[in-house]
Parts: C-alpha cells; structure tokens; sequence
C-alpha cells in the first residue's frame, strides 16, 4: 500500500512539516545522534529494516532537512510495533514528533494493523499515554536506559 505525504501544521509547531515514507537508509544518522550517539552506526540498524515503513518528518521551509523519523513493523497477526522514534534534538517539543506518530497510527490502521506497541524511553512514557498507550509488565534496560513496553488497540 503506498502511502501518501501528510502536510501539517503541529501544535506549538514554529512552522509546518511534511512526513513522508523514507528509505531505512534515511534513518541511520538522526537514530545514531539522537537515541544512541555513544553506540557505533551498526547498532542503530535493525535486521527487520527491510521489511518495515519508514517515516520522516520534514520542516516546510527546509524540505530536504529531516527532522525526526520512525520506522513500522506490522507482523502476520496484525501487530503493529514502532521502533528507532527519534527527533533531533532542537525540533524536540515543537510538535513534531507528535504528528509523525499521529501519522505512523494512521499507516498502522490502513495497513490492517489491530494494535501497536512500543518499548518507550521510561522518560517518555507521558507522551505514549496521550496518544492513548497503556504500559505493560515491568521495567526494563536497554544497556543503562529505563524502558516500558507500552501498547493500545486501534483503531
């Protein structure tokens, strides 16, 4: 199914942005910097890359600078999961992070998916629950980082 760009203009946002699907390649650098800049660039790359979706959010004034990005993986039984969340670090609170995950839940609806799941940053957790995603089972680490496995039904 392809899916088309979203134009919007987020909450709070200083300017409008563009999400689009990009290639798992177009991930790799803001992942590395944002989510583990202390790791080598292999240990930002998934296995699974392939076969997900990936996102990107692009200011309007700026169409080529990707500011944040997301990449979805949908299983057989309709499961959805998003992994390597990540918005540099100057676009963080600005809104935009919010309508690429708004974007992504629309992508996992249209593509079939009955739920969705991620393991979210324990310093994240709020704003999984404003997009209405519970936690589930106890906390866990990622080397020395605190994580919640947070999930929903959807639509």
């Amino acid at each position: 199914m392809e899916l088309e760009p979203h134009h919007t203009m987020p909450a709070f946002a200083r300017q409008p942005v563009t999400v689009r699907p990009i290639s798992a390649a177009e991930t790799y650098a803001l992942r590395h910097a944002v989510l583990w800049p202390d790791k080598p660039m292999s240990y930002v790359q998934l296995p699974d890359d392939l076969k997900g979706q990936h996102f990107g959010a692009f200011t309007n004034d700026n169409p080529e600078e990707l500011v944040s990005i997301i990449s979805l993986f949908i299983d057989d039984s309709g499961e959805a999961r998003f992994r390597k969340f990540a918005t540099a670090s100057e676009w963080q609170g600005k809104g935009i992070g919010t309508a690429l995950l708004k974007y992504t839940i629309e992508a996992a609806v249209k593509l079939g998916a009955t739920s969705i799941w991620c393991d979210a940053r324990q310093s994240a957790l709020g704003f999984y629950r404003r997009f209405g995603m519970s936690g589930e089972g106890a906390v866990f680490f990622k080397g020395e980082v605190p994580y919640l496995r947070m999930s929903r039904p959807l639509p």
